[in-house]
């Protein structure tokens, strides 16, 4: 389906499917667990590890091992959980990923051609973007969400929260610095979701295979963010 052959209301109909869908999981789940595996079965154990801890959105990074076949191992290994990919940097990684099988998409940057080739699939994407204009316009462009990356950069939570009054109607998720001992304060700041891949990957248990050391963080993870709602 090539969205140029809509009408501009048929269109923005796909844009708010995509959203409320997408919506309905970050809102539900909070947190995105952020894959990077050197090797394909790492990233199996990585996945099953943070679903033993609650954690129901996996994104596998399009750079690690054998990405799309992890994507569909991960959608036969764990049906409760949605299992996405990101770093994606054009058109044909957006294609070849949808094949796989990811349930939502995340890039780098603010690309309307991919943005467009995702909703062509209505498959949610969230565009990297740092800055108000790049924030904008990625919504504007059809954007499910904004991932605001690198967070840590330009302040962390605060900067979530000085953002939310002129932009309190695009969902922001904040990567890039969200740590187990932080995450909440960006959702008490008004994000709706925050992806962590390192502080919930820490390097020692990835070596050692200490898998229910991770399950642990997960589990943490997810008990601060309740305790933030509550």
């Amino acid at each position: 389906m090539s969205l140029g052959n809509l009408s501009t209301q048929a269109k923005q109909q796909i844009v708010e499917m995509s959203r409320q869908s997408w919506l309905k999981l970050i809102e539900q789940y909070r947190a995105i667990a952020v894959i990077r595996a050197s090797q394909m079965i790492t990233g199996q154990q990585m996945a099953i590890a943070v679903a033993a801890g609650g954690m129901r959105l996996i994104e596998v990074t399009w750079k690690s091992d054998r990405a799309a076949e992890l994507i569909a191992q991960l959608r036969s290994d764990l049906p409760t959980c949605t299992i996405g990919t990101g770093t994606l940097f054009d058109a044909h990684q957006v294609r070849e990923a949808i094949a796989a099988g990811a349930q939502f998409l995340f890039t780098p940057h603010v690309d309307a051609t991919l943005i467009q080739t995702a909703l062509e699939y209505e498959v949610p994407i969230i565009p990297g973007a740092l800055s108000p204009t790049e924030i904008i316009t990625a919504w504007q462009a059809g954007a499910s969400s904004v991932k605001v990356f690198p967070v840590e950069a330009v302040g962390g939570a605060s900067y979530i929260q000085s953002l939310r009054e002129p932009l309190n109607h695009i969902p922001l998720i904040p990567t890039g610095g969200v740590t187990l001992e932080n995450a909440a304060s960006f959702i008490t700041a008004g994000a709706v979701g925050v992806g962590l891949a390192g502080h919930l990957f820490p390097k020692s248990a990835l070596e050692s295979g200490n898998w229910s050391a991770i399950t642990h963080r997960a589990q943490a993870l997810m008990q601060s963010l309740q305790l933030a709602l509550d």
